[in-house]
């Protein structure tokens, strides 16, 4: 009896453990909720609830163009991340795009650490197809192709928006903060990568000579994951053009949905150059606030303050905003009916989360 009652006492610990961390969390990510809930409404109202209305009537049918388009968005870097799963083992784009939906509506539900949990998560749901670690590896290559891509397309637009248009100070010096930092991540990125640095087993060994006895048990898992990482860096160069290409395609549908966007609401005809700058923001606020749910408020301030710069009115920026939140909801959604049509609930999947640092069987 023993035996066998020891299992479930083990899986009731390691839940009750995991539920005492989302408590834990749990009043930061209600704090930025309201935060940003009142954001949302401060900006929203400054801008007009009347023109905001009327914007989103002239979108329309359109917003059917613009959920099509922002498919290409998950489509390419679910065919990248199948590209980062090496020989013998193989990611099908189906199962890639299924687990990435998942895995990003996941992320959107859960405030505060929306990222910790959106990434790991594409790997659990991807574990019928691929071994965990082996979907763990790839969706850390492909975020390091992303965030490469990411740092090119806004150090692009900071600069374009810089040499284009005159800025309001706090502005400028958000935007010169901005590119600063940009520029000085790419050569560290290549460093990185040149030098092999083994940054997360580096760390779990320190928190294990400060006392911190579950780091132990994740170091193999973090060895064997900067093996795989580093070992695609030798092996499949020929690759890295490809994947990062995807990656940019990311942004130009992007910046497409944008222009398309402000092509239905906006009387001002947008150009490419005013579209782009609008989604290397987007960017920003994404990479910036991304502990904030769906980056109330925020999002709707930044949009704001650039699409006046680009000779826009607060109301255009304001709805343009919007319509990407009521975008991401959507895509959320279809994410929450995959789960469900598994069988699977987020505190399943949170928990096996959980089992991914106990040491491999």
């Amino acid at each position: 009896m023993i035996p066998l009652a020891l299992p479930r006492f083990t899986k009731v610990a390691s839940e009750t453990q995991a539920k005492g961390r989302s408590k834990k969390l749990a009043p930061l990510g209600i704090l930025f909720g309201i935060v940003g809930l009142l954001l949302f409404a401060y900006f929203v109202r400054n801008a007009g609830v009347g023109r905001i209305l009327e914007g989103i009537q002239r979108l329309g049918f359109g917003f059917l163009l613009v959920i099509a388009i922002s498919s290409i968005r998950h489509i390419v870097r679910a065919l990248a991340w199948s590209k980062c799963v090496e020989q013998p083992y193989r990611l099908r784009f189906r199962d890639a795009f299924a687990s990435r939906l998942m895995g990003d509506a996941l992320g959107n539900i859960t405030p505060f650490v929306s990222m910790v949990v959106s990434e790991p998560s594409k790997a659990v749901f991807a574990r019928r197809h691929v071994p965990l670690m082996v979907g763990l590896s790839a969706i850390a290559l492909e975020n390091i192709f992303y965030s490469l891509s990411v740092i090119v397309f806004i150090f692009s637009g900071i600069m374009a928006l810089l040499l284009s248009f005159p800025l309001p100070g706090p502005l400028r010096y958000a935007s010169f903060g901005a590119l600063i930092v940009t520029a000085g991540l790419l050569p560290l990125g290549y460093l990185v990568l040149y030098k092999q640095w083994r940054f997360l087993s580096g760390f779990m060994s320190f928190l294990k000579k400060r006392g911190l006895a579950r780091a132990e048990k994740s170091i193999p898992r973090a060895q064997q994951m900067e093996d795989r990482i580093y070992g695609f860096y030798q092996r499949n160069r020929r690759q890295f053009l490809p994947i990062f290409l995807l990656e940019v395609c990311f942004h130009l549908a992007g910046t497409a949905e944008i222009f398309v966007t402000l092509s239905f609401i906006s009387d001002v005809a947008p150009t490419l150059l005013a579209a782009f700058i609008l989604e290397s923001v987007n960017r920003v606020i994404n990479v910036v606030f991304k502990f904030i749910p769906f980056r109330l408020g925020v999002d709707e301030g930044g949009s704001e303050a650039v699409a006046k710069v680009l000779g826009f009115t607060r109301s255009i920026g304001t709805t343009l905003a919007i319509v990407r939140k009521s975008r991401d909801i959507f895509w959320t959604g279809v994410g929450l009916v995959l789960m469900i049509r598994r069988g699977l609930s987020p505190a399943a999947v949170l928990q096996e989360e959980e089992n991914i640092s106990e040491p491999a069987a």
